[in-house]
Formats: structure tokens, C-alpha cells, sequence
């Protein structure tokens, strides 16, 4: 098995359901694309590891990431997802209701997420996952930092840039972006992080006790 097929593989490892298939579907319509299967069951595997009870999501699309996320919290968790499209919104709380999720358990928030952030409380969140403009994930992982409990989860969707990451030559701007939001963790003493690759890489990391 070549290193190719075994990460096709792992990424087919959780399948999806209809509810998910049919958000991932949807969102292709509207020119999103959501994480992949393997990122979003590593995303349940974090907050279900966290016994994760309040989380942020910042980009909520059409739903496919906070599926994922609430089917890890807790039951009596609440998902705050954020987004600046309320169309995407509109979709994502249809699909919410389709898993079977009370619309008790999100609270979702229409809005820029660096000027919704600072509304929320500190130290108050279990887990923050962000799947948004790069240009906008520096300013996150420091909002996250607020917002997180002592061994809380922070999650970065897209960490490998679309495989340009490693790749010195390139220079575009959401690659270097990128590129130095991952090295600022990794040398950060505020987190113990770990870059998982799988969808399009998400750097995980968890906020010193």
C-alpha cells in the first residue's frame, strides 16, 4: 500500500452519515469546502477527549465541522459558531436540526469573528476551532488564549496550506500567513501542540494548565 492510498484510507476511517454527507453537498453549492471526513472525526475525537461542554467554532459554513463537534461535546454542551454569511447560517441550523440537535445546544452568531470574539467571556471555553480567513488566524490563536480554559483545545483547519507549507518557495501570502501562526504555537510555551495530516492539516494544541 503506497503512503497515498493509506492516507485515503485513514480518511475514509469515520464514515459519514446523510446528514453530513448531504451539509458536505450543500456546501459545495455555495463554493465552500468543508473539512474532510478525517479532520472532522478528529475534531469529535478532540472534544470528546476534552469532555468538551462550551466550544467556538469560527466558520460555520453549511454545518459539516459542527456536526462533527457537537456529536463529540458533551450532551449537555453548547456549540457558539460563528460566520459572517447568514445564508451559510441558515443551512447549518437545518442541518443541526436533521443530527438531532435541541436548537438549545448552538448558538450561532452572525458577524466578523474579530469583533464578535472579544464579546465572549474569559476562560470560558472548552475548545475553539477555527476554520476562517488565514489572514485572521494569528489574531485567533491570541483571542483563543483569552477565551480558553487551562487545558483547553485549540484546532486551526487548512495548517498545511494545501501542501505548500514545507515548501520554501512558496511565498503567497496565506502560505507565509500560515506558515508563521504554526511556528508561533509550536514555539509558544502557552500550548503543547501537534499537527495532524490529515484533510488539509489541523494544528491541534492544548493551552498550558
Amino acid at each position: 500500500m503506497t503512503t497515498a492510498q493509506a492516507l485515503q484510507f485513514a480518511e475514509g476511517y469515520v464514515a459519514e452519515d446523510i446528514v453530513l454527507q448531504t451539509a458536505r453537498t450543500l456546501a459545495r453549492e455555495v463554493g465552500l469546502d468543508p473539512v474532510a471526513p478525517g479532520a472532522g472525526a478528529a475534531l469529535r475525537l478532540l472534544a470528546a477527549a476534552g469532555g468538551a461542554r462550551a466550544v467556538v467554532e469560527i466558520g460555520t459554513g453549511t454545518g459539516v465541522s459542527g456536526v462533527w463537534l457537537l456529536r463529540g461535546m458533551r450532551p449537555d454542551g453548547v456549540l457558539t459558531t460563528i460566520d459572517l454569511e447568514n445564508e451559510h447560517q441558515r443551512i447549518a441550523r437545518r442541518i443541526f436540526q436533521e443530527a438531532g440537535f435541541a436548537s438549545s445546544r448552538t448558538r450561532i452568531i452572525t458577524g466578523r469573528a474579530l469583533d464578535v470574539l472579544p464579546r465572549l467571556a474569559d476562560g470560558a471555553y472548552d475548545m475553539i476551532f477555527v476554520d476562517a480567513d488565514p489572514a485572521e488566524y494569528g489574531a485567533c490563536v491570541d483571542a483563543a488564549l483569552r477565551l480558553l480554559r487551562p487545558a483547553g483545545v485549540l484546532a486551526l483547519n487548512g495548517a498545511l496550506a494545501g501542501g505548500r507549507i514545507a515548501d520554501p518557495a512558496a511565498r503567497d501570502l496565506d502560505t507565509v500567513t500560515i506558515r508563521e501562526v504554526v511556528k508561533a504555537v509550536r514555539e509558544s510555551e502557552e500550548w503543547i501542540p501537534a499537527l495532524l495530516p490529515t484533510g488539509d492539516g489541523v494544528l491541534a494544541a492544548v493551552k498550558h494548565a
